[in-house]
């Protein structure tokens, strides 16, 4: 029996939201065969979201798939942005688990919840602390939740990606895409598997995400990035195998709970392939992620300056190129003990049920 949350009245809305069909099908009224599926995860930034999709719209081949976006909560001005796609195909899903739906019951806020560092017998609250001590902030769980409800609906929920065989793009609302980022992943994810077997996904960025790309004759595989990574079904089946470390691991960040967790569960090392340059760019300094030290800058006046080069409008990966691999890159793994954030019991109970919610 799934145990989720009492919905509200806006809740079940969304849910029903998220059958609707794709829209601009008069537009583009078939996908390509071999299409990749793109889902754009968002929260609520729109000078954000406002240059992500204008990045979109000049990437070559965009409108030969579907676009999904998946809403962390509902947000008017985000829904407009999206409502006013053009350039393929569209489907909107929102979140309907999202603390910020929840006004005053879990999953966000209960009168009754513990709050930061309370005791709970003392105070007669609810709730469970993390290794620091802490209690759940429903704005920062929202991210690791919103993360794997997107994944476990993209892959086994909906009608539109369930049986989708190829490989499926994930992107956020701070990328900046560049206009031959299709046309380059194509490229990646057929060579893969001669070029890098044991490469379980392909990137449009390194995982550095303040590098460009060492802009070499040669293809790099290097540990997953988490900006513009693509893999397929069997991929995810396995990261599905792992929801118990994915969902117990005391860390509210979907990426550092897979680098030092999941990941390292595989028993061999996680490589991804990408191309010498990079094919996007992430703009946003306002992450959520502690210890990053200063932020960096965010967009001046709404406008977001990259200057994308002539050799980045057009595919620029070299079939002939060999392989270069980075081994033993810095980075989150195996022993990390988490930022915390992540210790009530509701919580991990959500996450196991987001697995189980299409397996019933």
């Amino acid at each position: 029996m799934l145990s989720l949350p009492k919905q509200t009245e806006f809740s079940l809305q969304l849910e029903k939201r998220n059958q609707m069909p794709p829209r601009n099908l008069d537009l583009y009224p078939s996908l390509d065969k071999d299409h990749i599926t793109i889902v754009l995860y968002v929260h609520n930034r729109p000078q954000y979201l406002k240059a992500a999709v204008d990045s979109l719209s000049r990437v070559v081949g965009i409108n030969e798939t579907l676009l999904i976006v998946s809403h962390d909560g509902y947000f008017e001005e985000m829904n407009k942005i999206v409502e006013g796609i053009r350039f393929c195909q569209v489907k909107q899903i929102f979140a309907p688990f999202s603390p910020h739906v929840f006004p005053n019951s879990f999953p966000g806020v209960s009168p009754t919840d513990c709050k930061e560092k309370d005791d709970a017998t003392k105070k007669q609250c609810k709730g469970t602390p993390d290794q620091y001590g802490n209690h759940r902030s429903p704005k920062i769980v929202s991210l690791k939740h919103h993360w794997w409800w997107m994944m476990n609906t993209v892959w086994d929920g909906l009608k539109e990606t369930k049986d989708h065989s190829g490989h499926i793009l994930f992107i956020e609302e701070d990328h900046y895409i560049y206009p031959n980022a299709y046309r380059n992943l194509q490229i990646l994810t057929e060579l893969k598997p001669q070029k890098c077997p044991h490469c379980y996904a392909a990137n449009l960025a390194p995982c550095d995400v303040n590098a460009r790309g060492e802009g070499w004759d040669s293809l790099i595989a290097e540990r997953m990035g988490n900006v513009g990574y693509t893999f397929n079904r069997t991929v995810w089946r396995k990261i599905h195998r792992k929801t118990t470390e994915f969902c117990f691991f005391d860390d509210y960040n979907w990426d550092i709970t897979m680098w030092a967790t999941v990941y390292p569960s595989f028993g061999n090392p996680v490589f991804t392939l990408r191309g010498p340059r990079t094919s996007a760019v992430h703009f946003g300094k306002c992450g959520l992620h502690q210890g990053q030290g200063e932020a960096r800058a965010c967009i001046d006046n709404g406008m977001v300056n990259f200057q994308v080069e002539e050799i980045d409008t057009v595919a620029n990966i070299n079939s002939d190129w060999e392989v270069r691999v980075f081994e033993h890159q810095p980075g989150y793994k195996a022993g990390f003990k988490g930022w915390g954030g992540w210790g009530d019991k509701r919580d991990h109970q959500l996450c196991l049920t987001f697995a189980q919610m299409y397996h019933s």
